[in-house]
């Protein structure tokens, strides 16, 4: 089994996570890992479900603070084993996310006395789709372990604050014609044609940019794929076009929905996926606290994370990580030392 020593600095021990290989629904040996060096933690009380390990402080303090990371990573993209250089920690998961992952471990392990219970929750699978994410079944079977006044997604922010998150919404957008050979295509109508109207609507689109808690959010609505066509000498008589919709967290699912139906009037619109948003929070009292002593000026988070299943149990939350998010996935995936560094230190003088 792979060993973690949380004796070691943040920036090693983040090297000994991304070399545990722990793609989507193969991470037990990282959690296995984590679960081993967390119950070794006197001070803390450790939980498993699954592949998920949940480490909590039973202080008695007057407040409770969750800090969350998932385990998972996308498919290994010939960027294994990690490598640092020049400052910068390099491959799979660096940013994405276990130097937030390391940072947590650090916290679990010096933060004997925090001034504020803490809930360290390390979870499975939230690279894929949502009825198998960790932190998602948790708040079904365990609503009790999420309890707490204020939570920090470790996702990667660039170690700075970005608040709340957008929502997101799948639909496919279908248009219906009439077969006919193409020789004879006079004889049908065309429903790949009949689909232009629908990009044209979509080209045409205005983003709304409302402003929540001071923040500037900007939604989203494009075409993300298509699909249509027979044979090569037949006109198809069904094409679908498949539309991604990211709102602003002011919207609930139901408006999101009214608002793509409406937009696309005319259309038979079919909802694959949706996932509400997160509003800001910012002027809940633990999320200034923390806002103040992170310094510098929040951000809104464009994407969706799991900041929303804390405030789908209204739990205030923002997402406060080391990397930058458009490095997330990618081949050259990393992830800089000092961003690393940066979240440890900040955490660790807010909470001791």
């Amino acid at each position: 089994m792979a060993h973690l020593d949380l004796s070691a600095d943040v920036v090693t021990l983040t090297q000994q996570l991304v070399d545990i290989f722990s793609v989507s629904h193969q991470e037990q040996e990282i959690a296995d890992a984590v679960e081993a060096a967390l119950t070794a933690l006197p001070h803390l009380t450790v939980t498993r479900r699954g592949h998920t390990v949940v480490a909590r402080t039973e202080l008695g303090r007057g407040e409770r603070v969750v800090i969350a990371g998932h385990l998972d990573t996308v498919p290994l993209n010939d960027n294994l084993p990690s490598r640092l250089e020049d400052g910068v920690l390099h491959g799979l998961g660096t940013c994405d996310m276990k130097g937030g992952d390391a940072v947590m471990l650090k916290l679990a392990a010096d933060l004997t006395e925090p001034d504020r219970d803490l809930t360290f929750i390390f979870y499975e699978a939230e690279e894929v789709d949502s009825v198998h994410n960790g932190l998602r079944k948790l708040t079904e079977s365990d609503p009790e372990l999420l309890e707490a006044d204020f939570a920090i997604l470790m996702e990667p922010s660039n170690a700075a604050i970005e608040a709340g998150c957008q929502g997101t919404m799948r639909v496919d957008v279908r248009t219906t014609g009439e077969r006919s050979h193409s020789a004879r295509s006079w004889k049908g109508v065309n429903a790949i044609h009949l689909a232009g109207p629908v990009l044209s609507r979509l080209n045409d689109y205005v983003a709304r940019q409302p402003e929540i808690d001071g923040l500037t959010y900007h939604e989203g609505l494009n075409a993300t794929g298509i699909r249509g066509g027979v044979a090569g000498n037949v006109i198809p008589d069904e094409c679908v076009v498949e539309v991604n919709f990211r709102f602003a967290p002011d919207r609930s699912e139901a408006d999101a929905e009214a608002f793509v139906r409406d937009f696309f009037d005319g259309y038979e619109v079919t909802v694959t996926d949706m996932a509400a948003g997160a509003m800001p929070g910012l002027d809940r009292p633990a999320a200034k606290a923390f806002v103040d002593a992170v310094g510098g000026e929040p951000a809104p988070k464009f994407g969706w994370t799991d900041v929303a299943q804390f405030t789908r149990l209204g739990i205030p939350a923002v997402n406060f990580g080391p990397g930058d998010p458009m490095f997330a996935h990618k081949q050259d995936e990393h992830v800089p030392v000092e961003h690393i560094e940066r979240c440890e230190r900040i955490l660790k003088e807010w909470l001791a």
